[in-house]
């Protein structure tokens, strides 16, 4: 016979038995259902159409453009989680010096751009090249491809000959994008000043970086940041070499004389205005400088295709410790807040 002591210690092991099988309720184990993947909002991607690399390219940059067809660019994206791809031109945009030719290439290019939209509905958005230092001719393109062709924004090299952004000789152009509070993207190239410098590394290795911020630095210390405070920049590369050179452009905010006429709110204020793409600047040491310099509210998904896949972009942003919210901003949010048209 079994004793009194012993059955009790068989009916508990009995029970735990039955309780270890028995399936909880939905009420008490609700599983978490898994994000939807991010669709991703390339905001650094290349349009090369056949026509326009005929006329342009390696007229300034000495660089062969590569292999390019809208086709390539569906396969990279779909390849990488890439939604939509919001298209500009490469070096060196369409003014190259003379006046018909700037117009004619500003046309061709956003005119094929506007045809890639229609024929693949909600894959591409676009920023619109202008002939900068043609003001008429940049006024009328302005007209055309955002009231026309919705264009997403406009498309800027960093520099145009001797000039870079913050000249003068560009505010009439900037009092029209001002007033339409208009998204301006900007692409580096190898300035006039420094072409012929030999490294026997291409151009695009130092100086297109350095121009990006040359062109920062003239937007602000020339005051025409502060003074069209509605044109809304995104600069390539995270910013070229400005979180790097932080400490000296405060300095010399400080201490030039007209730092209260052009910089009334200091050159903090100005910088982390401006949004920075991450094409390029994906590898730990960028994204930590331009973390110092902007919080991920500013930052946005670029490739650079097709001189870059979209895959390095994503390999970078995923293997830096940013938080799930702070990479669904980087890769959409942001990109999508900034330019509604690309998700309506």
């Amino acid at each position: 016979m079994i004793d009194a002591g012993r059955r009790r210690l068989l009916h508990r092991l009995a029970a735990a038995g039955a309780g270890a099988l028995v399936v909880p309720s939905p009420a008490r184990a609700q599983s978490k259902a898994p994000e939807p993947p991010v669709r991703r909002i390339d905001i650094h991607h290349h349009v090369l159409p056949p026509q326009y690399i005929e006329a342009a390219a390696g007229m300034r940059t000495g660089e062969r453009a590569p292999p390019w067809t809208p086709r390539m660019s569906l396969e990279d994206m779909d390849r990488s989680g890439v939604s939509t791809a919001v298209m500009s031109l490469p070096q060196p945009g369409v003014w190259l010096g003379d006046v018909p030719q700037g117009r004619r290439l500003a046309r061709l290019a956003n005119e094929y751009t506007a045809g890639m939209q229609r024929e693949h509905p909600g894959r591409f958005g676009s920023f619109a090249a202008i002939p900068l230092p043609d003001a008429e001719g940049s006024l009328g393109e302005i007209e055309y491809a955002l009231d026309t062709l919705k264009a997403d924004g406009i498309g800027l090299m960093t520099s145009y000959g001797d000039k870079w952004l913050g000249d003068r000789s560009f505010w009439p152009v900037y009092e029209e994008l001002n007033r339409r509070k208009a998204v301006v993207y900007t692409h580096p190239l190898g300035a006039e000043c420094c072409r012929a410098l030999s490294y026997d590394v291409p151009a695009s290795t130092i100086e297109y970086a350095t121009d990006t911020t040359r062109t920062i630095a003239s937007l602000l210390f020339s005051g025409t940041a502060a003074r069209f405070p509605d044109i809304r920049w995104i600069f390539s590369h995270g910013g070229g070499t400005v979180p790097f050179l932080l400490s000296r452009f405060e300095r010399a905010g400080q201490t030039m004389k007209q730092a209260g006429e052009r910089l009334p709110k200091g050159v903090l204020y100005e910088l982390r205005k401006f949004y920075y793409d991450t094409a390029q600047a994906n590898h730990a040491g960028a994204l930590a400088a331009l973390g110092h310099l902007v919080p991920p509210a500013q930052m946005l998904f670029g490739s650079d295709f097709p001189f870059r896949p979209a895959s390095e972009a994503v390999a970078g942003l995923a293997a830096y410790p940013y938080s799930a919210g702070d990479r669904r901003a980087i890769e959409h949010d942001n990109a999508a807040r900034l330019l509604p048209r690309v998700t309506a």
